[in-house]
This record gives structure tokens, sequence and C-alpha cells, in this order.
């Protein structure tokens, strides 16, 4: 599967009403992009239903889940779920796991005490499936979202790779050294399209205490070196620049340019904006400069 150099991810596509998604994943796709990322939580689109629209509203592009949360469904049912659309659509769909976090499965009565151990104990169920649909004729492409050591670990030898997110050009350096050569490293950027730092970090702040909020993601900056006082208060002003990419379309294509400089073999490409929606004007002005990567 050849996901290029560049894709793109929006909350959009399990958000947004059916109409919107097929148009706007129809466009991205004439624009070029090279994959189309979407993520999954416990109260959004289901991942393969959400999947299959994006699927059947293309021709060509590859549709990847980024990520579809292992807490969501058993391993047997993600199996079946990934060889269905792998095989109505040949060498097209991506399968990115992640085990979410733990304020967020924690209500729903999940033990998320052990992480990687979950992981693996899940690939494990998945692999010992049998299976009596039709098989698609190439095995579905598996990836996991990975932050630290143990999860990268796994994910180098159990899957094709790794899909990070929220993560500055040096966690892709990191995470290059422990993946080693052959496995994909598909980093996952977002980007703000303003050359206002205050308005800029202002749309950032509007959406990093989400993620700062997150044991996985504070954990992981601080490996990186980021203190407790940069993750606090939605994010020092370093952190939202290192994480948080904004600016003009030069410094948005640089940042990318740096991810794959450091070692990704595939850049996801998130937009924020301030308007509802998919962020079609800015998705349109940045795909020259990117797609030219």
């Amino acid at each position: 599967m050849d996901i290029g150099r560049v894709g793109i991810s929006q909350g959009g596509f399990v958000t947004e009403p059916a109409a919107a998604v097929r148009s706007a994943a129809r466009e991205l796709e004439e624009l070029g992009f090279g994959a189309l990322w979407y993520p999954e939580s416990l109260v959004a689109k289901e991942c393969f239903a959400a999947g299959a629209l994006l699927l059947s509203a293309t021709e060509k592009v590859p549709v990847a889940t980024g990520i579809a949360n292992v807490w969501a469904r058993d391993a047997m049912t993600m199996a079946c779920g990934a060889r269905t659309l792998e095989e109505a659509f040949p060498d097209r769909f991506l399968l990115g796991l992640g085990v979410s976090h733990a304020e967020q499965v924690g209500p729903h009565g999940f033990d998320y005490s052990k992480p990687v151990s979950t992981m693996r104990n899940y690939l494990d169920r998945m692999e010992s499936l049998e299976y009596i649909g039709p098989e698609p004729a190439q095995p579905v492409p598996l990836m996991l979202a990975a932050l630290r050591p143990k999860m990268l670990e796994l994910a180098r030898d159990r899957t094709k790779g790794a899909h990070p997110y929220f993560v500055p050009v040096e966690h892709t350096r990191r995470a290059r050294e422990i993946l080693g050569e052959g496995k994909v490293l598909a980093t996952k950027q977002t980007v703000v399209l303003e050359t206002d730092a205050g308005v800029a970090r202002g749309i950032a702040r509007s959406f990093t205490p989400f993620y700062l909020g997150k044991a996985n993601y504070s954990k992981a900056l601080n490996w990186l070196g980021y203190s407790e006082t940069d993750v606090a208060d939605g994010g020092s002003n370093r952190l939202i620049d290192d994480v948080i990419a904004w600016g003009d379309v030069a410094a948005i294509t640089s940042r990318v340019q740096a991810h794959l400089d450091a070692g990704a073999d595939h850049v996801c490409v998130h937009v924020l904006a301030d308007a509802a929606g998919f962020p079609m004007d800015e998705l349109r002005a940045l795909a020259p400069s990117l797609l030219a990567l």
C-alpha cells in the first residue's frame, strides 16, 4: 500500500454528516493527498462504518484508522471488520490500533493498568482468528498508536509500524531509532494556518487541554524533556510551538519536512481552524506545497 509522504486526518470524518464527509473525501483525493486518516472514540462514528463511508466515496486513496480503539470492540470483531473492508476495497484500508487513555476508558469500566500487555494480548487474539469470510488478496496492514519506548517496540515487533500523535520533531527522531529501518513511521502533525502568534496559539490552546489532560501524552512529553510547567495550563508557548505547527504555508511545510528529515515515512496533517466542519480553504491552500515534498 502506497500512502505517500503526506496524508490528511480530520475529526470531521467521524463527526460530520455523511454528505459532508463524502464531499470532503472526494476533494481531498482529487487534491492528491496520499491517505485519509480518521479517529475513533467511544462516542463518535464506529470505525468500520466510517471507513466504509470514506472508501465508498473515493476511488483510489488509502483510508486509515488513526486510531481504532481496542476497547470499542472485541479483537475478533476488529479482525473481521478489517478483513471485510480490505477484501471489498483491495489495498486501500490500513488498520491503526490504539489503547486510548485511562481517563476515557476508565469510566466505562475498563482496566487500563497495563496498556502494553493489553495491546499485546489483543494482537494475539486477532492473529488467532478462525475466519470463514472471503480473505482479502493481501493481509490488512496494521500499525499501532505508539508514544513511548515499550509501545514503539511492540509496534516494531508485531506490526508494520507506528502512528504517533501530539509530538514534536524530537519524538520522530527517537521513534525512528526504536523502530529501526523497514518499519513505517507515520507521524500526525496538527497545524494552524495563521501567522499571528497570539491568534494561532489561542486556536491551539482551544485544542490542547484535552490532550495535555491525558497521562499518555503528558508522560510522553516529560520523556521528551518538557517540564510539568510546560504541560500545565494548556501548554507553555514552547510546547505549543513545538507540538502545533503554525504560521504561513511555508512554515507549516517546513515542519512537515522536518518530520520527514527526522525519519518519518509519512506525515498525517491535521488542520485546526476556528470554524466547524472541514477546513477546506486551509487544506486547498496547503496542498500544493505539502504534496511537493
